[in-house]
């Protein structure tokens, strides 16, 4: 077997015992990652400037998400101490490239700190650290439960947020 590279095509070839004569070769092209040419944490450090709030960003037509945030405000009515955005804005998908996620990711809460983003069941307990009691109380056990089982459940909620709780056409919040 043997696998020559010449200008980012790649040949493997294999050599049957020697009873056989005939080869076989198999071609791929090899092409190297792209490196992303913005800097998304410098190109959204203006969303931090002026207020260091952090940023929940939701998908915005989601039932279950929009209960989500209406709950948070009601719950931190005084403080306002997170913002929202809706994961299909142009900040959102700006916000989404900054967490290291595909723009079109809608998949999951994201919550954006000026120098730290957390996503699934990571989010969810962080925005859990920022509401009014018993939520912090509550956040700090369940980092108890190991994370691949909080995502795990997180999951399979959200991937069936739809068909349980339904969707709207436009964000409303």
């Amino acid at each position: 077997m043997a696998l020559t590279l010449s200008s980012g095509c790649a040949r493997l070839t294999f050599s049957p015992p020697a009873k056989f004569r005939n080869r076989s070769t198999v071609f791929a092209t090899l092409s190297p990652p792209r490196p992303d040419t913005v800097n998304w944490v410098e190109a959204t450090s203006s969303f931090f400037d002026q207020d260091t709030r952090p940023i929940m960003l939701f998908d915005g037509v989601c039932n279950l998400c929009n209960g989500g945030v209406r709950f948070v405000r009601d719950v931190d009515r005084n403080s306002r101490r997170i913002r929202f955005e809706a994961l299909q804005s142009e900040a959102g998908k700006k916000l989404l490239r900054r967490s290291g996620r595909a723009p079109d990711d809608i998949s999951s809460v994201v919550l954006v700190e000026k120098d730290r983003s957390y996503i699934k069941s990571e989010a969810v307990l962080k925005i859990m650290e920022y509401l009014d009691l018993p939520f912090p109380q509550l956040a700090f056990f369940l980092q108890f439960v190991p994370l691949f089982v909080r995502d795990y459940m997180y999951d399979n909620i959200a991937n069936n947020r739809y068909a349980i709780f339904g969707y709207s056409d436009s964000c409303e919040i």
